[in-house]
């Protein structure tokens, strides 16, 4: 049976990809209509006939370069998405590649071989004789297909930085908004895999590096519900982030830890058959304000610097002392509320390595578990 959860993620995730492929290949089709027809009846040597010559008459070629792009994107958004959910573990990044271009080059032949048609037909500009085999004696078609490949290349270039460095903080970036520190407001979740040692000594580091793949493809399939940023991967310890305000919202940055509980518990089966153990993992949690900046310059990222950090990773730390999954601070806590979802016990004060003063911290459990 189907979980709701997760197809409801699914098709938010899907959605999320179609609008921002439509806009992408409907704006880059747009683009190739003005390169390839504005102006032309300026130049010299060239004679372009009344359809399209003057301003209203471009309007035609750009719609329908700019309706193809529209179809083009649809498709492009389907193929990368199945392939994201059902074959991207399955396949070598190199052979992957191989195979989504050949499936969507495929599928670019049938919608140019379409538009093709409806526009012989329905415009006296053009007069293509659409038969199989007829993109091959099409120069512009050729050169149309490089022009894909080209802004396909950009798309992709585009997705992965944005992946890399998070939504919003790409375009950030651009501007050069981290050029010099700035100071921010933002939680942290150091997320480690429980007796991780034994568990590598078990399974050999071949199986185990498997199983932390394993473990933090399910943490991918939640974080963007609760609109985490993957800030690091550091072995088999996961960094999440979020910035102030949309971690206290709807209590993301607690209910995405409950959320990977439950991912993983769904595939319980298939952690005992392949690996003969389950994934546990504890979090420790903490907010406030810290500086992000630039670093590098052969290979260059964003940083954060701060309190906020040491602090949530030393509560993390203090999990396996009280024998607890989920810790945080107490000012985090106060600031997230009281949440009908969540309850907290108080640990205590206590002292964190490295620390001069004491802190207080509390365990989390969701409404339907107990902390003893």
């Amino acid at each position: 049976m189907s979980n709701p959860f997760t197809m409801g993620h699914n098709l938010k995730r899907y959605l999320n990809l179609l609008w921002q492929s439509i806009v992408f290949w409907s704006v880059a089709l747009a683009c190739f209509a003005i390169i390839r027809y504005f102006g032309l009846e300026d130049e010299d040597g060239i004679t372009v006939i009344d359809d399209i010559a003057g301003t209203k008459g471009f309007l035609k070629p750009l719609a329908s370069f700019s309706a193809m792009g529209g179809v083009l994107g649809i498709l492009y958004a389907s193929i990368d998405f199945l392939f994201d959910k059902l074959i991207s573990k399955r396949l070598s990044l190199g052979l992957m590649l191989v195979t989504k271009t050949f499936i969507e080059f495929v599928f670019t032949i049938a919608v140019l071989t379409l538009t093709a048609t409806i526009v012989s037909k329905v415009f006296t500009f053009v007069d293509f004789n659409v038969e199989p085999g007829w993109w091959l004696r099409e120069k512009m078609v050729w050169g149309l297909l490089f022009y894909l490949l080209i802004s396909s290349l950009v798309f992709s270039i585009i997705k992965i930085a944005v992946q890399r460095f998070g939504r919003g903080v790409f375009l950030k970036m651009l501007r050069g908004a981290y050029s010099n520190p700035k100071e921010e407001e933002r939680i942290f979740m150091f997320l480690d895999l429980k007796d991780s040692t034994t568990i590598a000594e078990r399974l050999g580091h071949h199986k185990y590096s498997q199983f932390i793949q394993d473990c933090f493809f399910d943490l991918n399939e939640v974080v963007l519900k609760y609109e985490a940023e993957i800030y690091q991967y550091v072995g088999d310890e996961a960094v999440l982030s979020w910035s102030y305000k949309r971690g206290l919202f709807n209590s993301n940055c607690i209910e995405v830890f409950f959320a990977f509980e439950v991912k993983r518990a769904s595939r319980n089966a298939h952690y005992l058959e392949k690996y003969g153990v389950f994934p546990e993992f504890k979090a420790g949690m903490h907010g406030g304000i810290l500086m992000a900046a630039e670093v590098g310059f052969i290979r260059k990222e964003l940083a954060y610097h701060g309190d906020v950090i040491n602090t949530s990773a030393r509560i993390q730390a203090e999990c396996n002392k009280h024998n607890v999954n989920f810790l945080l601070s107490e000012k985090l806590l106060n600031d997230l509320g009281v949440k009908k979802s969540f309850s907290s016990k108080p640990i205590g004060d206590v002292l964190l390595k490295g620390k001069q003063k004491e802190i207080k911290i509390y365990s989390i459990a969701h409404y339907d578990q107990q902390i003893v």
